[in-house]
């Protein structure tokens, strides 16, 4: 078993210093707020993690980041997703995967870019709740895979950052 450091910033720390520490994945975690100011307000950040070569992987917020990073939109929902028992749809196996959820934002369908690919989505109402960064080992999702107790389902989307990480 391979043991990583595990260090956190917050999103406003310089990404070159960060870049000096030789990072092997970076991890855009979720937290509250409008995507759209967070992105904006920390942008020369974010313009930099866009070249970065090693995986990344984003939750909530950090879905939402990357998508925007990317070329996608960001949207306030009239009511959000909250709480638990979440069907997500992931278009790859084709499996329904419970989740748990709280945001008010979402990755918007109009104007989507062709550089990002819809890995998974909600069955409650079609919305986009996973990408992937075509050419670069880039994902996110919606939903919270790390919650506990309550649904594992998605469990399986950090074994999928750390073989990224390993094969990187």
């Amino acid at each position: 078993m391979i043991v990583f450091p595990i260090l956190l910033f917050p999103c406003d720390y310089s990404f070159k210093k960060l870049c000096y520490l030789n990072p092997q994945g970076i991890l855009l975690s979720k937290g509250p707020g409008d995507p759209q100011a967070t992105f904006k307000n920390n942008l020369s950040n974010f313009n930099l993690l866009k070249n970065f070569k090693k995986p990344v992987f984003g939750i909530c917020l950090g879905h939402q980041i990357l998508s925007l990073l990317f070329g996608a939109k960001t949207e306030k929902m009239h009511h959000g997703h909250r709480g638990a028992n979440h069907p997500i749809r992931n278009s790859k196996t084709k499996k329904v995967e419970i989740t748990v959820q709280n945001h008010g934002f979402v990755v918007s369908k109009k104007r989507f870019p062709k550089t990002l690919e819809v890995t998974h989505y909600s069955l409650f109402d079609k919305t986009i709740a996973g990408i992937k960064v075509k050419n670069k080992p880039f994902f996110s999702v919606q939903y919270q895979p790390e919650s506990s107790p309550g649904p594992q389902d998605s469990r399986y989307l950090f074994n999928e950052f750390m073989k990224l990480i390993k094969n990187a």
